[in-house]
């Protein structure tokens, strides 16, 4: 195991920089995952980590051992693609042992690894088998067990769910997660989900245009988004957002641009008439209270009910544990919950509070 050190580090194709100076520190041991939208570079990141891609300027530590010029063979990583990358031609004890037979590792010694990982990960009784035999699950598992027996410092995992279906996703997020609770390798894992995110990773960089955002534990970025983008991206459903200003005063409001008035615990010193965003996450709303929303659609899940309603000129969205008998058009008292309220100034998009 190893630790993982991006130091300004920064990427660009001839004029055209794509990585503006990224630093993040991964300690040994780590599960951390790069997220954000297609584009933001957490692909290319993950792949100057690796070697694959040259860097532009800055440094990568792997161990604390800087490694800009070393070939990914000596990085002593192991990396699992989005499309597996398995040999048809060879079996499945063949694809997990092949980076083994490469370095000339005894074959008893071989065959003790690609067992050990295939007791892990459930392949015991296809290691016979071709992957055109396998399903998409059982291809990734060995995809995983290929990295594992390599027993690297370092784990590179490139969105190696996307495609899988979402019930298998959902499995195969638990299978991934308790492997690194039983290995404890230093894990780098890309995906554009931030669900798979916040359920996988014990700390999450949030990427956009080649910059972070925000660095923290899961549920600091869902509590405390330090901007607009981090606030809009974490969380499912997204935040809804109201643009208006603020109003200290004694009882401290929001005024929506329609005037429509939110409520506030607080309010930022010298804020008065502050052009702004109020935040809200659907599920931090409550039935009855001061805010008069229109129903547009009512979604009943079972466990709990989404509505879709209009507020302030505009469509916000609740998730309510109760169920709710109330139609398209009629009128809909709901409170956010003050204490889960997020103020963001209009033009910088950074966090007030």
């Amino acid at each position: 195991m190893a630790s993982v050190d991006l130091v300004d580090v920064r990427k660009a194709y001839g004029d055209h920089e794509v990585i503006h100076g990224v630093s993040i520190s991964i300690s040994d041991g780590q599960f951390v995952a790069l997220v954000g939208p297609s584009g933001c570079g957490k692909s290319t990141l993950l792949r100057m980590i690796a070697g694959l891609e040259p860097i532009t300027a800055g440094e990568i530590r792997i161990d604390s051992k800087v490694v800009n010029d070393l070939e990914p063979k000596d990085r002593d990583i192991a990396m699992v693609f989005q499309n597996y990358a398995l040999y048809p031609h060879k079996n499945v004890a063949d694809n997990m042992g092949f980076a083994l037979q490469m370095r000339r590792v005894p074959k008893p010694q071989i065959a003790e690894r690609v067992k050990r990982a295939a007791e892990i990960l459930g392949l015991v009784p296809y290691l016979g088998r071709y992957p055109r035999q396998l399903s998409g699950g059982q291809r990734q598992r060995v995809a995983m067990g290929r990295a594992i027996v390599r027993d690297p410092k370092v784990f590179l995992f490139d969105e190696p769910l996307s495609n899988l279906d979402a019930k298998l996703r959902v499995q195969m997020r638990a299978e991934i997660k308790e492997l690194h609770q039983r290995l404890k390798t230093t894990t780098v894992y890309v995906t554009h989900d931030q669900v798979e995110a916040m359920t996988m990773a014990d700390k999450i960089v949030v990427l956009h245009d080649g910059v972070v955002e925000q660095i923290g534990s899961p549920l600091e970025l869902y509590d405390r988004p330090a901007n607009l983008f981090v606030a809009g991206f974490i969380g499912s459903p997204a935040m809804n957002m109201i643009q208006g200003i603020i109003r200290p005063g004694a009882t401290p409001t929001f005024e929506a641009e329609d005037g429509t008035q939110l409520p506030l615990s607080g309010a930022p010193s010298n804020s008065d008439g502050r052009k702004a965003i109020y935040g809200f996450r659907p599920e931090h709303l409550t039935l009855g209270g001061p805010v008069k929303t229109e129903i547009a659609v009512i979604e009943p899940t079972g466990s709990e009910t989404q509505v879709v309603a209009r507020l302030a000129g505009q469509k916000i969205v609740g998730v309510f544990r109760e169920r709710i008998s109330a139609r398209p058009g009629e009128m809909l008292a709901v409170a956010p919950n003050l204490s889960s309220v997020h103020l963001f100034d209009a033009t910088s998009g950074q966090r007030l509070q």
